[in-house]
């Protein structure tokens, strides 16, 4: 916990910037993040922005900055709400794509969140875990996958859950089920992939000798499995560096 902190400090102060920007859900993976960056004493930015909103995840976030307001003097907060600017952007096309919308309800946060991090000279702070990040790839490309830094990438979601413990982060936000809010309505992120953290873990973590076993595996057990390696293997373009045309020197 201690190193992430340093780690957050040095890095904003090696690039001459005052602020840390964060985006809050109402989920634990943004609730750790924040309570990193208050922890660090670095000017904190909490931002909240709502897109048609499930008014719990709602009241997990607002009670959540509340709760580092009060707690740590370099944290502010803004509210936008940016369900009107969705819809307007909805409006423009005739043909739409659910994911493609749900997508784009990321996108436009990272650009509000960027908006308010150049206005203050700060730094966007991503929130994902792991598991999303290196291991199924759950997260949008250039939403909330475009950030500045990535304090909790190298964290499983156990880890996430319980370093959000030890530094006081709610039971109301540790026993919610995670969701990426993206949809308008109550689905979980275990509803979309199809098994939980807990097993998404199990499977990034399987050794080539466990692996040689196979056979005796639970049909559970292989049913995650391929879970896992059907999203690694479909997401792999956001996991990967964008690829780049390099020239024949002879052209």
């Amino acid at each position: 916990m201690n190193e992430i902190i340093e780690w957050l400090k040095s890095y904003i102060n090696n690039n001459g910037l005052d602020t840390f920007v964060v985006g809050i859900s109402g989920g634990v993976d943004s609730a750790l993040v924040s309570t990193l960056c208050a922890e660090s004493g670095i000017p904190t930015i909490l931002v909240s922005m709502p897109i048609h909103q499930q008014q719990n995840e709602l009241n997990r976030a607002n009670n959540h900055i509340s709760w580092l307001e009060k707690k740590y003097s370099n944290v502010s907060k803004i509210e936008i709400d940016l369900t009107n600017l969705y819809d307007n952007f909805e409006s423009l096309f005739k043909k739409v794509n659910e994911l493609a919308l749900a997508n784009s309800r990321a996108r436009l946060r990272m650009t509000t969140l960027y908006q308010i991090a150049q206005t203050n000279r700060g730094l966007v702070v991503g929130t994902g875990n792991k598991v999303e990040d290196f291991g199924v790839g759950f997260f949008t490309k250039y939403g909330d996958g475009g950030v500045d830094i990535s304090p909790i990438a190298d964290l499983m979601k156990s880890e996430v859950r319980e370093m959000a413990r030890e530094l006081g982060v709610s039971s109301q936000i540790l026993d919610a089920q995670p969701t990426d809010g993206l949809w308008g309505d109550s689905r979980t992120d275990e509803d979309q992939i199809g098994a939980t953290y807990d097993e998404l873990e199990w499977a990034m973590k399987v050794t080539k000798k466990e692996f040689s076993d196979y056979s005796s595996w639970s049909n559970r057990k292989k049913e995650v499995w391929g879970i896992y390696n059907r999203f690694n293997d479909i997401n792999k373009h956001k996991m990967r560096p964008i690829p780049v045309f390099i020239k024949n020197n002879k052209i």
